[in-house]
């Protein structure tokens, strides 16, 4: 190919240890070329919308409102158990009002936003903003709840706040299935041959990561100025796993439970297109 594949993925720690082989070319890009956007993810949902991204990380709920342009690829997801998003609040709020005042999300098409609605079993009123503005926010008393991501499961606490649900423990109680939170989407229209190098490419630098995990040491720490060591390494060992290198029967089943749920509870539209690339031909 002449024309790099604009390739998107976030700055959290997960991203940027499971994508720096194939950012640094450390692994065969099968040919490709690859022009890197790092953005937070609801800002790559939300360029994803707009058709401005080949290749990109998004949230599963944001994929579920993109079917008709992007298939999902089996690598590169986060997904797992233990991991889900947590609503959170000032000690001493009523969980019965939930339903009642305005709750900070990372982004309307997060899966985050998404489990909050699934929650509550009704389209909740939400105030999106970047996820790292939730916990100040709700602390300062601005929302009275908030559903927070990333590290955030590990530091709410040290902005004087409680856990009211968490809503990926939630999730596998009601389904007995691992909480998707985000996956690997490529364009439709670059066809199934360059889907497939795609895939492979991007299980490749999985598999490196795993492989060499100091390796990408420095491209983390260069995006996580602000985080700590030690929560950089927890964040890491919470959203990279199995599922990471290769969703597997369990994975497809929990995507496909999600958006199963999500169209029943009208916050996802229906599709007929087949869910993974793998099902128009890329192996």
């Amino acid at each position: 190919m002449t024309k790099p594949l604009t390739l998107g993925y976030s700055t959290c720690p997960n991203d940027t240890f499971l994508f720096h082989a194939l950012a640094h070319a450390r692994v065969d890009r099968r040919g490709l070329d690859f022009d890197i956007r790092l953005a937070d993810v609801e800002r790559l949902n939300q360029a994803a919308e707009g058709g401005e991204l080949d290749v990109t990380k998004l949230s599963f709920a944001a994929v579920g409102h993109l079917r008709e342009r992007y298939a999902l690829l089996r690598s590169g997801a986060a997904l797992g158990r233990g991991c889900g998003p947590l609503l959170i609040s000032r000690p001493g709020f009523d969980p019965s009002r939930l339903g009642r005042v305005p709750i900070a999300v990372p982004g309307m098409r997060t899966t985050a936003a998404m489990l909050l609605g699934l929650y509550l079993s009704r389209t909740p009123a939400c105030a999106p903003m970047t996820f790292d503005k939730i916990m100040p926010a709700v602390s300062r008393g601005e929302y009275e709840a908030g559903v927070i991501i990333h590290e955030g499961r590990f530091t709410f606490r040290n902005h004087g706040l409680a856990e009211l649900v968490d809503l990926g423990r939630w999730w596998e109680d009601e389904t007995g299935l691992p909480i998707p939170l985000g996956g690997i989407a490529v364009r439709r229209d670059l066809g199934p041959e360059v889907a497939r190098r795609v895939e492979v490419a991007i299980r490749d630098s999985v598999a490196h990561a795993f492989a060499h995990p100091a390796d990408s040491a420095e491209y983390i720490r260069a995006h996580a100025q602000e985080m700590a060591d030690d929560v950089v390494r927890q964040h890491i060992a919470l959203y990279v796993n199995d599922f990471t290198l290769d969703l597997g029967e369990e994975g497809v089943a929990a995507v496909a439970e999600l958006f199963r749920r999500g169209h029943a509870a009208g916050l996802l539209p229906d599709s007929r297109e087949p869910l993974l690339a793998g099902d128009v031909g890329v192996s």
